[in-house]
């Protein structure tokens, strides 16, 4: 059973008029969720790297009604720009205690690769931005929530690799499976303070880091390898729809939130069934290999 506050009953019923801080809202599940949000009339604080594709989410969101009091464009990795991003917020919100009611960290990278292809930059970027980054954003926005005493949301956009060994996967896996000790742990630290923690846990998803994702030691024009890559596409399901899955466990108050049945199968699999689970995870691992060798090589 997946881990339960103190109290389950939501604290974020209904989006409209709640204060959303939102990473990675260029693209995406981020883009798309900001967008649900906008649609809802909540007031948006938004954050991304790209920024142009956040000028365009800014712009969308305002569309549709919405209230985007802050954006800046700024890499979650750095601390510093986190810091000085948290401190506009806040001032713009004003008060005795400003501060958001839900936090959604949903920015991050992915990089594959065996143990002997992967450099150091990819085992460094994958924990700078996908654990570290996340962190970043807890520290700077999540105690003012806390005294503001109004209780609140956080989300945190995991993946399937932070639940079940995926071939390949170290690094990306390395902070995927941090966020998720994160979130457990806040699941109940924050409780006592009405704010619920959700992990977010997608399979494949049609956004741009499918095409974009790295691949250490692999050709990516390869054939074979594109062949590979648009099966795994094929599979995906919409930014939308996972969008619609994260703001639902937000209202429920769910701690793990699945976006495909598949993904819920796999990690029950994991859980109730462990020496099948590791003979199927070396056989994929095989294959997964084979797949992605380059032409040529054997």
């Amino acid at each position: 059973m997946p881990p339960r506050a103190r109290s389950d009953r939501p604290v974020i019923k209904d989006f409209a008029g709640t204060r959303c801080l939102l990473t990675g809202a260029a693209s995406g599940i981020g883009r798309a969720t900001a967008l649900k949000l906008a649609a809802e009339g909540a007031e948006l604080f938004l954050t991304d790297r790209n920024a142009e594709g956040l000028a365009d989410t800014v712009a969308d969101a305002r569309a549709l009604g919405a209230t985007v009091t802050a954006h800046r464009a700024l890499d979650v990795s750095d601390h510093d720009a986190v810091a000085a991003f948290a401190a506009e917020v806040h001032d713009a919100i004003g008060g005795a205690t400003p501060a958001v009611d839900v936090v959604m960290n949903i920015a991050g990278v992915s990089a594959w690769g065996t143990v002997s292809t992967l450099s150091h930059r990819q085992w460094e970027s994958m924990v700078a931005i996908n654990l570290m980054g996340p962190i970043h954003v807890i520290e700077c926005f999540v105690p003012p929530m806390v005294a503001a005493r109004r209780g609140g949301h956080l989300v945190n956009v995991s993946s399937a690799a932070g639940l079940v060994a995926l071939p390949w996967h170290a690094a990306y896996s390395a902070s995927k499976y941090g966020l998720r000790g994160v979130s457990e742990v806040l699941r109940f630290d924050l409780a006592r303070h009405r704010i619920g923690v959700s992990l977010v846990v997608p399979g494949a998803v049609k956004t741009p880091l499918v095409q974009t994702v790295e691949i250490a030691g692999v050709d990516r024009e390869d054939p074979r390898v594109a062949k590979w890559v648009d099966r795994f596409g094929g599979h995906a399901v919409s930014p939308e729809h996972v969008a619609d899955r994260i703001l639902a466990g937000v209202r429920r108050n769910r701690y793990l939130v699945y976006t495909s049945p598949d993904i819920r199968a796999l990690y029950a699999f994991k859980r109730y069934a462990w020496w099948p689970y590791s003979v199927a995870m070396r056989v994929v691992n095989v294959v997964f290999t084979r797949a992605l060798r380059p032409a040529g090589r054997r």
